[in-house]
């Protein structure tokens, strides 16, 4: 597991209450991330222990390093949902499910 800083909070992957693997898909030569669009670019999403919402970047090109981003609320929800995972909604989020799907 990894330790991030982001300006003065260190997240730390191992401590997260929850995580969430990204979906993909086949595209005839390779299984395509589908928050990235890349092959080679996965994202994980994580939750903290004291209820943040962050996405860790991973890259399978030599010399890159990983990296996270912090998501709002509503952010988090449209990024699950993208990733097909409507039945394990967080309860805060669950509301958002109507308001980020057309």
């Amino acid at each position: 597991m990894t330790k991030f800083r982001v300006g003065c909070m260190i997240f730390d992957t191992a401590k997260a209450v929850k995580k969430w693997k990204e979906a993909s898909d086949w595209d005839g030569h390779n299984y395509v991330s589908r928050p990235t669009g890349s092959p080679w670019i996965h994202e994980t999403l994580y939750l903290s222990q004291k209820g943040r919402y962050y996405v860790e970047r991973s890259s399978d090109y030599e010399g890159t390093q990983d990296e996270i981003e912090v998501l709002q609320p509503k952010e988090a929800a449209v990024w699950l949902l993208l990733n097909d995972h409507d039945d394990d909604l967080p309860e805060n989020l669950a509301g958002l499910a109507y308001e980020v799907v057309e």
